[in-house]
């Protein structure tokens, strides 16, 4: 059976990401991590739910988690077969095994497989992005925003630009712009928005503090994603609509 292009793409992606998580897995943890505090079990959950995601979908494509399935199982084996080995392997590089370490990866390939059990392909990539930028925003006790400042709005910058893209394409299956563009914006807007302020209000609860850049590189690739979009949709809808009357005379 031919593959689909999101498909290809899932498959690059997963044979990108799984040596990139090896690697990451096997050299000493920097010392700036620590000075964060960083909360490694988070990461642990993040890391095996974004496998869990490449995996599943770069087989099924575009379908549900379906428990009976060999194929779920098999997944399951694999990836927490590979993150226990992993974990005691890591002695080399003076890193230390942790059950909890192997447990938070389990606990992040059931979620992931339990979302996907909802969820096809667009959606459940909107949720992992979401999860994911929500953990990784409060993942440290320190203020990251002050110890990484380029990097910290960078990953603001491209995070929310990646949702807010996510989110549309996933709107795009039951809001049309070509039957009303107001209707589309406020949708396009409000979501992005509305997860970037849920974030941020989690941050100040925790005690957290965030830089105001942030926000702005936030809202700066909510909006130029959403009007890029915007711009591109309008531009086929004209197209459209010019072809149309030639076509009818034909």
């Amino acid at each position: 059976m031919a593959k689909t292009w999101r498909q290809k793409i899932t498959l690059i992606l997963l044979a990108l990401y799984w040596p990139a998580l090896f690697f990451l897995a096997h050299v000493p943890i920097p010392q700036l991590v620590r000075k964060a505090g960083v909360s490694d079990k988070c990461l642990h959950f993040l890391a095996y739910l974004i496998l869990t995601f490449l995996l599943w979908f770069s087989i099924k494509s575009d379908e549900k988690v379906k428990w009976r399935r060999p194929a779920v199982w098999c997944i399951i084996v694999l990836t927490a077969g590979y993150g226990a080995v992993d974990e005691v392997i890591q002695s080399t590089v003076g890193r230390t095994c942790d059950v909890l370490d192997i447990a938070a990866n389990l606990a992040g390939i059931l979620t992931g497989l339990f979302i996907f059990s909802f969820f096809t392909f667009w959606p459940s990539s909107l949720f992992v992005t979401g999860l994911t930028v929500f953990g990784i925003t409060n993942i440290a006790k320190a203020n990251l925003a002050e110890m990484f400042p380029v990097t910290y709005m960078l990953f603001h910058l491209f995070a929310f630009g990646i949702f807010t893209a996510l989110w549309i394409q996933n709107m795009h299956l039951s809001i049309d712009i070509k039957e009303s563009e107001t209707k589309w914006l406020i949708c396009a807007f409000s979501v992005p928005v509305g997860f970037l302020l849920t974030v941020k209000v989690f941050t100040a609860i925790l005690g957290r503090d965030f830089a105001v850049t942030d926000i702005i590189a936030s809202l700066g690739a909510i909006i130029i994603v959403t009007v890029a979009i915007y711009i591109r949709a309008l531009l086929k809808k004209r197209r459209t609509s010019t072809t149309k009357p030639l076509d009818d005379t034909i």
